[in-house]
């Protein structure tokens, strides 16, 4: 008669399968970006187009009391047609481990660009939001959020 080996539990499967994604860099780490990453990939992301001010209202927060849900809303003033429609809008948090919190595509068939969203910042920091207009601009809003924790600042 063969001797029945005992199975190895979920728990232990999970744990082995934790250390082996651990050590293959598969488990997300601290927060990489940086504000000077950031404002590169505003850069890249703008295409060579200068950056505009104008054309974006950017609504959040001055001070969130709760950094896991923070409301943003961003409008961009355009007419949406055929010749001047808002291609892709980005918003940005420059200390979130992916600066790149949201990114919209719009035609000119969705007769506005605005979007509400809620999110996630760990800290005090900038977002960002930024319009590729369908004739190549480039237009870019900012505004600081002061993230509270127990009500001291941070």
């Amino acid at each position: 008669m063969s001797e029945i080996q005992p199975r190895a539990s979920r728990r232990a499967v999970l744990r082995a399968a934790g250390a082996l994604a651990a050590g293959a860099g598969l488990l997300p780490g601290p927060a990489a970006a940086t504000p000077e990453a950031t404002r590169k990939l505003i850069t890249d992301l703008a295409g060579g187009a200068a950056l505009k001010e104008g054309r974006i209202r950017l609504d959040l927060p001055q001070v969130a009391d709760n950094g896991a849900t923070v409301p943003v809303s961003v409008k961009v003033d355009s007419p949406m047609t055929a010749q001047d429609h808002v291609r892709a809008l980005y918003v940005l948090a420059e200390h979130n481990p992916i600066p790149e919190t949201a990114i919209f595509r719009f035609t000119p068939a969705c007769g506005e660009a605005e979007v509400s969203l809620r999110m996630r910042l760990a800290k005090t920091q900038t977002v960002y939001a930024l319009a590729q207009m369908s004739d190549g601009s480039a237009y870019l809003a900012k505004g600081e959020v002061k993230v509270t924790v127990g009500g001291c600042g941070t």
